[in-house]
């Protein structure tokens, strides 16, 4: 099994960045879609972006696109969400998640493999 670990969380002020990472000691972390969501406090788990095993496909939530980006570097078994422009409403724990299937995907469900998550704190 494979177990992502998140880091990079922080607070920041308004219109800064952040970069969050997600790993994992196993190999074929690198055959596994990744996905990012995040939940609030007393908010439901929402999506933030995804990647297929290769890179080659995103998908992005409305809310994030054009200030997040995310990428991965199977070399270092480590995928990456560069958070640029960060808002307030932006605050949040931060969940990596992993799957073995192909394309990226908003669902959460359609992840098997979760992180233990790495807040993200945005002050106005």
């Amino acid at each position: 099994q494979v177990q992502p670990v998140e880091s990079g969380g922080g607070l920041v002020q308004a219109g800064g960045s952040l970069r969050l990472s997600c790993s994992a000691s196993d190999r074929t972390f690198s055959s596994y879609r990744i996905g990012w969501f995040r939940q609030a406090s007393e908010k439901e788990r929402e999506f933030v972006a995804a990647i297929s095993w290769n890179g080659g496909s995103t998908y992005y939530a409305n809310s994030v696109k054009g200030r997040f980006t995310i990428s991965r570097d199977n070399a270092k078994n480590t995928v990456y969400l560069q958070m640029n422009s960060l808002k307030p409403e932006d605050t949040a724990d931060y969940y990596c998640a992993a799957d073995m299937a192909g394309y990226p995907s908003s669902d959460p469900r359609g992840y098997a493999y979760w992180g233990q998550g790495t807040q993200v704190t945005v002050s106005s």
